[in-house]
């Protein structure tokens, strides 16, 4: 088999990712392999997390809104300074884990689309 690897960052952590090419032998190994998966396992929710740490002085939107890629949903204040949180992706705001006036640290979870 051939494999590659690559240098991945992801929330300022650098992962190095091997990925092996497939052969059809493979393909149907896993194939019977994701059968036996149960589709509850599979969650669709995109995860927003602290940037850094600050307060948050204002939550735009609500628990069941929708939402578009972009669209800023928070406010944090760290150093003075307004930094916007956008929802990386389009969907619906499943859950706020922030209210306004909080302290977050960097990569607390603050929103959950879906």
């Amino acid at each position: 088999m051939n494999a590659k690897k690559y240098h991945i960052t992801l929330n300022g952590k650098v992962y190095e990712v091997e990925i092996e090419e497939v052969s059809s032998t493979d393909q149907v190994a896993k194939q019977e392999i994701k059968q036996d998966v149960a589709p509850t396992s599979i969650q669709n929710s995109e995860s927003i997390t602290a940037p850094m740490p600050g307060t948050i002085i204002n939550v735009l939107v609500k628990e069941g809104q929708a939402v578009k890629k972009g669209q800023v949903v928070a406010i944090l204040e760290a150093m003075k300074m307004e930094n916007e949180i956008v929802a990386p992706v389009d969907g619906v705001v499943e859950a706020i884990s922030v209210g306004k006036g909080q302290n977050v640290n960097l990569g607390d979870d603050l929103l959950e689309i879906a």
